[in-house]
């Protein structure tokens, strides 16, 4: 195979029907052993487009694009490496993240590293808390169980979980496939923050994958006004790199900028919205979106 691009239709009546490379992923980039079909692909895809109706395509992280292409916007990723000892990995961690780690151990905080559905269910319910403080409806639980059913169950994901007292705090749900692992959603309960569980799931997260033999993690992306999250993320030792999408607008026949921000007076709306009403939005709103 010399080039493959993976597109999805998306047929959605609030948001139009378009094609997404590829919905709910951070980065989709096409794979290319042989330079220079880039372009035939791109009008390849545009024509089809035209044939379906299409409103528009979305590439994430498609490099090979002509330079004159505008994104429709622009993203940080950070890339961990696994390889070498663990106390190399720990000696290229931030100085807060260190002390983190150490405080949750020292407040006596447990781990456990699994893929259960019993630590998915788990996960949504703090997932709940966690979209509500960033004012986001939640994805459905049906979401979560898909990935349990096609990614966590075929073993190419684990869940990593923080307990406090027996009660479990926070947690994150990592993907991976072939050497590189993934950190792709993250959850936790905010009046156990002093603890720093995030901190210490991440850690044995990190430690989980080195043991495994993997060689890398990548944080998934971050907005670059996103102070606080890019803060975090950069204490980790990764290799931070520019991930830029981009929008093919088949009416105007040009690339097009476009932001996947929610407004400030929606985050508002869902941040004091009731988590059981947000969910319900969250469900509706799910198949319209990625």
């Amino acid at each position: 195979m010399s080039f493959l691009m993976p597109l999805m239709e998306v047929d959605s009546r609030l948001t139009g029907k378009r094609a997404v490379s590829l919905p709910f992923t951070d980065q989709c980039r096409p794979y290319e052993r042989i330079e220079g079909l880039f372009p035939e692909a791109v009008q390849i895809a545009i024509d089809r487009g035209r044939k379906e109706g299409w409103r528009y395509i979305d590439w994430r992280d498609a490099r090979g694009l002509d330079e004159s292409a505008t994104p429709s916007t622009e993203f940080l990723s950070h890339d961990i490496s696994l390889s070498g000892s663990e106390q190399r990995l720990f000696a290229n961690l931030g100085a807060s993240n260190k002390r983190g780690i150490k405080r949750a151990l020292k407040e006596g905080l447990s781990v456990t590293v699994d893929r259960s559905l019993d630590s998915l269910t788990s996960f949504y319910r703090l997932n709940g808390l966690t979209r509500k403080r960033h004012g986001l409806p939640p994805q459905p639980f049906l979401f979560f169980k898909k990935i349990f059913d096609h990614v966590l169950c075929r073993d190419l994901g684990t869940i990593v979980s923080a307990f406090f007292s027996g009660e479990r705090i926070a947690a994150a749900v990592f993907f991976h496939f072939g050497a590189r692992a993934i950190y792709k959603y993250s959850a936790s309960d905010r009046a156990y923050q002093r603890l720093r569980p995030n901190n210490l799931v991440l850690w044995e997260a990190l430690r989980w994958y080195r043991e495994k033999g993997f060689e890398s993690m990548n944080l998934g992306r971050t907005a670059p006004d996103h102070e606080g999250l890019l803060r975090f993320k950069r204490l980790w030792g990764g290799q931070e790199s520019a991930v830029r999408y981009y929008r093919y607008d088949l009416r105007r026949s040009a690339f097009v900028r476009h932001s996947l921000e929610m407004s400030p007076i929606v985050k508002k709306v869902f941040a004091h919205m009731p988590i059981p009403i947000s969910r319900l939005a969250g469900r509706w709103l799910s198949r319209h979106m990625g």
